[in-house]
């Protein structure tokens, strides 16, 4: 353990603000707030306003520079008089911002170096008494604060630092990481950063935390974290089960043989087009990629379409006897949330363990044994007059046919209509028409565009 501790004081003297960046981020969020009450006193209604976040409350990893600020509204006012009012006064205070939505728009931009979120929400009595989802983060910001002391708060430091380094930190939905309020209660639950890490290495999920003691209702998910400033909620609901398995993989690494390595981030770096044919060599698989312009909508609403419909293209090419080794869904350096912005590319990725099948499938029916259905298979091909039908015969103690193969290769299932009649996400559907196929060692070309998510596919690690 003192190895441990060793590690974590040095992490914390890298992590944990220094208080001249405390005073520094506290005064630009000061002159800030004294922005917003300025802009505030144009409307015809009354606001407050309330700094959130991980920066409110002195848990944010140094060198993070994000401030949230919310405008609260009386919980009466209208949705279409919330957008406009908010808008009105995010765009006072951040001229040069533009405008994001979450469960309704709200204004981003930066101020002295700093990325601000500018919030409308509803003042509500309770979290219970929501009007949109944002009218909660509030409450959150309150429970935390009233009950983190600065011991915990840098343990909190400490944990988030420990999940951006091992790749599992953040709530968006191309991640489905912890959440800053997730990684708060957590540490908050279990009484600091090493009793969190001592109880993940033995939890066998579906684990379940109810800070208050007052769920009311029964949740279907690996981790279970009850808000307690909303019993309906399950504060862990975005977290996927890999991110779940992947922080106790590194808790249990980090507690066996620390290291301060595990809180760093380290960006890969993309794999060139002859990295790609070496990987294509030593493998002896068969890659396909199918590429197509993405949907110009954030992440949150694009990486749910690209896995549903990666889930459709891999559901597709193993019925028709193409075997998927691993697959996953990519976008290009110049994707969604990039410095570039602008247009962008995604592409549906798989390795494939056979590229070309027989001209015929084998189709299987009822044993014979099983007079009603045998005898209704029998008979439907029996007539039969196709000369490409081979049947039906008697194989063991079944009915057997070999049907023609409607595709051979996998390339002319991936072109025809039939590859954009699976389960695709809906604005995925309408850029998939348009769609480019790469077999075989064409797909080292995506490299130069795609070459981070490639070495994440043929470098893989927990």
């Amino acid at each position: 353990m003192d190895d441990l501790e060793a590690v974590l004081s040095r992490v914390r003297d890298r992590v944990v603000p220094e208080p001249a960046e405390r005073d520094h981020l506290r005064a630009v969020a000061a002159d800030l707030a004294d922005r917003t009450r300025e802009a505030i006193a144009d409307l015809p209604v009354d606001a407050d306003v309330v700094q959130v976040g991980s920066t409110a409350r002195g848990t944010w990893v140094s060198g993070d520079r994000d401030i949230d600020l919310f405008v609260r509204f009386d919980a009466g006012l209208d949705r279409e008089q919330l957008e406009e009012y908010g808008l009105a006064v995010g765009h006072a205070v951040l001229p040069d911002g533009h405008e994001e939505y979450a469960e309704h728009p709200y204004v981003k931009g930066t101020h002295e170096g700093f990325d601000v979120d500018l919030v409308p929400c509803h003042d509500v009595a309770t979290a219970g008494d929501l009007v949109s989802a944002v009218d909660r983060t509030p409450f959150h910001d309150a429970y935390l604060s009233a009950r983190l002391d600065d011991n915990l708060a840098d343990d909190v430091v400490l944990a988030k630092a420990f999940l951006k380094g091992i790749g599992a930190y953040g709530s968006d939905l191309r991640t489905e990481g912890f959440s800053g309020y997730l990684t708060e209660l957590l540490v908050l639950e279990l009484g600091g950063f090493v009793p969190l890490v001592e109880s993940a290495r033995s939890w066998h999920p579906p684990v379940e935390f109810d800070p208050e003691g007052h769920a009311e209702r029964t949740f279907d998910d690996p981790l279970v974290v009850v808000d307690p400033t909303d019993p309906t909620r399950n504060v862990a609901a975005v977290l996927s089960a890999a991110n779940l398995a992947r922080f106790q993989h590194y808790a249990r690494e980090l507690l066996a043989s620390p290291s301060g390595e595990l809180f760093e981030q380290a960006e890969p770096t993309p794999l060139g087009p002859t990295d790609v044919r070496d990987h294509l060599d030593r493998r002896e698989t068969n890659p396909v990629a199918v590429v197509f312009d993405a949907p110009d909508v954030v992440d949150d609403q694009l990486w749910p379409q690209l896995r549903r419909s990666l889930d459709g293209i891999v559901g597709g090419l193993n019925d028709r006897g193409f075997d998927v080794l691993r697959a996953r869904a990519m976008t290009d350096a110049a994707g969604p949330g990039s410095a570039e912005g602008g247009a962008k590319r995604a592409a549906l990725y798989a390795e494939l363990e056979v590229a070309e099948r027989p001209a015929v499938v084998r189709h299987e029916g009822p044993p014979v044994a099983v007079r009603k259905h045998a005898a209704n298979f029998y008979e439907s091909y029996a007539d039969d007059v196709d000369p490409e039908t081979y049947g039906p015969f008697i194989d063991g103690d079944r009915y057997v046919v070999e049907r023609e193969r409607e595709f051979t290769t996998v390339r002319e299932y991936l072109e025809s209509d039939a590859a954009g009649d699976v389960a695709l996400g809906a604005q995925v559907e309408r850029e998939f028409a348009e769609r480019d196929v790469l077999v075989g060692d064409a797909v080292a070309t995506l490299a130069p565009a795609f070459g981070v998510p490639l070495r994440e596919f043929y470098e893989p690690h927990p």
